[in-house]
Formats: structure tokens, sequence, C-alpha cells
């Protein structure tokens, strides 16, 4: 019996999604399982490069929304946030159980193979280039290439 292949969408730019996808994705990456993981719109945050809030884009709407937006330093907890406290706390716990956070997930994800993707017209419309992205990932596409590479996989959406 062959096993299934997954793409994962990430449309979510929330902390605990975030965890989710990466660890359904090196799961099944690590069950010999091919995964792509497609990152659009919030979801792009997981991806940025710098530590601090940065303004970037060229026009004022693209930087204001990616001042907002933060990076993956500054995902919110999708309940119980209390203020941006929650994923540090969230991630303490993590560590204390011996769970992988998110920056190793990234890492455990890119070492498994899984194909890291953001969406070129999301990139585009937020105004977010490639350089701004963390080495990860390995391709901006579009939706259609996106579901060429998905096209004997099951779809997941987080």
């Amino acid at each position: 019996m062959q096993k299934e292949n997954y793409s994962i969408i990430v449309f979510s730019g929330e902390f605990d999604k975030a965890i989710a996808a990466f660890t359904i994705a090196t799961g099944a990456a690590a069950t010999n399982r091919k995964v792509t993981m497609f990152f659009t719109f919030w979801g792009l945050n997981i991806l940025k490069k710098k530590y601090k809030r940065s303004a970037v884009g060229r026009s004022f709407l693209a930087r204001f929304f990616n001042v907002l937006m933060g990076g993956r330093y500054n995902l919110p907890l999708s309940r119980f946030n209390f203020g941006g406290i929650s994923p540090k706390l969230m991630t303490g716990m993590m560590k204390k159980h011996n769970v992988a956070t998110l920056e190793e997930l990234i890492e455990s994800a890119h070492a498994l193979g899984i194909k890291i993707i953001a969406c070129e017209m999301a990139m585009n419309i937020l105004e977010i280039e490639r350089k701004d992205l963390v080495d990860q990932v390995e391709d901006v596409i579009g939706v259609s290439t996106f579901l060429d590479y998905s096209k004997d996989a099951k779809i997941l959406f987080i």
C-alpha cells in the first residue's frame, strides 16, 4: 500500500496553528510521506526572517500591514494571547516537556525534505520579497504550480 502525500496550505499566522502545521508536516515526512507546505497571506508571517517588527514593502499600506504582522517571533496565540505573552509561555512549556519549538520544527521540516513554498500572489500584495523570508523557503510559486505539486496529495488547510 502506497502512503499518501500531503500538501498543507498555511493560511493562518497564529502561533498554535503554525505549530500544528509543522507538527503534522514533520510527522508525515518522518513516516516517508512527501510533504509540501504552501504559505499564503498571514501564513507568510511565519517565514519572515527578521526578529523584530519591520516595515517591509514600498507602499504605506504594505509597510503598515507588515509592521502589524511582526514576523514569526511575534505570532499571536489564537486564544488567550494575553497581550502577546502567551506564545512565549507556550514555548517555555514546550521546552519543559521536550516538545520541539517552532524554530526547531522549521529546521526539522527542512532537514526532512519538506518543500517549504511561499505564495507569489500574497507576497506581491503584501510587498514581501524573497530576501525577507527564511532560507528554508525552497520556492515562490503561484497557485496553479502549487496545485500541480499537489495533484496526488491530500490537501490540508491550516
